[in-house]
């Protein structure tokens, strides 16, 4: 059977928040019976833009997580609600009832992203609906992403078996997999938010004249390990991105047509901007 899935690409996202706007307009002010009661005008972000900044000086990398109720497969929420309050379609979309959901403020805390949210005078949670109530009248698209411009939101109708096909092929994470809750929103290039860089400029001085190095050769190693391999831009620059954070020491061996290498120590925390290697 078809089941709804989202496909956000990290890398397309602006943080215009068209998308977070979408859902306002949607919700506040306007009552779903069956699928969500009306959504308050401040307060909650049912779709919430993160944002992450790697680097540091004149490497800057700042990456945007759109995040919203995942719609998990084994959700955390359902087994913490009572009364029968969150049901799972066979669609795959999970839905948070707003009559018999009235009290119960264990469904908040059991969300371990932190996507479900309390309303105060309702006395109910809330989270995003997956816009079920759109695609049950013949939509194809959520609101947030018929209106994002950059087409980073997608929505995807697919078998469970196309859809594990699919992010395999395009290299498709979903958040905190080790939580094992299977979520139903996937995100491409997930490791701008996730994952730490090394990168750096390469300088020489030539007739008393300091400038960047086109084409120098970069390595980079863990160990005896060669992890990767580039060479310099235009501006001497370079970056080896996806490294795990807090993986510890490495080395950068650079060297210019085939002269003797200049190796630098770097120890991995946080994204890294290295600039004036001299060589």
């Amino acid at each position: 059977m078809s089941k709804w899935n989202l496909v956000i690409d990290v890398d397309s996202c602006t943080n215009c928040n068209a998308c977070v706007l979408a859902c306002h307009d949607e919700y506040v002010g306007n009552d779903f019976p069956g699928y969500a009661a009306e959504m308050p005008k401040h307060g909650h972000r049912w779709i919430d833009i993160k944002q992450k900044v790697r680097g540091n000086d004149q490497m800057i990398d700042v990456a945007y997580l759109p995040t919203m109720c995942n719609h998990c497969d084994d959700a955390p929420c359902m087994a913490a609600a009572t009364d029968g309050a969150i049901s799972k379609r066979a669609d795959g979309i999970v839905l948070i009832d707003p009559v018999k959901s009235k009290g119960q403020k264990q469904i908040v805390e059991a969300c371990p992203y932190g996507a479900v949210w309390w309303n105060d005078e309702k006395d109910i949670p809330q989270a995003w609906t997956f816009d079920a109530h759109l695609l049950d009248a013949g939509w194809q698209e959520t609101r947030g992403a018929q209106v994002c411009a950059t087409r980073a939101m997608q929505v995807v109708k697919a078998s469970d078996e196309a859809m594990a096909k699919m992010a395999a092929d395009d290299g498709l994470e979903v958040l905190q997999p080790e939580l094992g809750t299977k979520p139903r929103v996937w995100y491409k290039n997930l490791k701008r938010f996730t994952h730490c860089f090394i990168a750096g400029g390469v300088e020489a001085t030539k007739d008393g004249k300091v400038d960047c190095v086109d084409g120098a050769d970069v390595a980079l190693y863990q160990g005896s390990d060669k992890i990767a391999e580039v060479t310099t831009d235009n501006y001497g620059e370079f970056k080896f991105d996806d490294l795990a954070p807090d993986s510890g020491d490495y080395r950068l061996e650079i060297s210019q047509n085939g002269g003797a290498a200049k190796s630098v120590q770097v120890s991995l925390g946080a994204s890294v901007s290295l600039t004036n290697i001299a060589i």
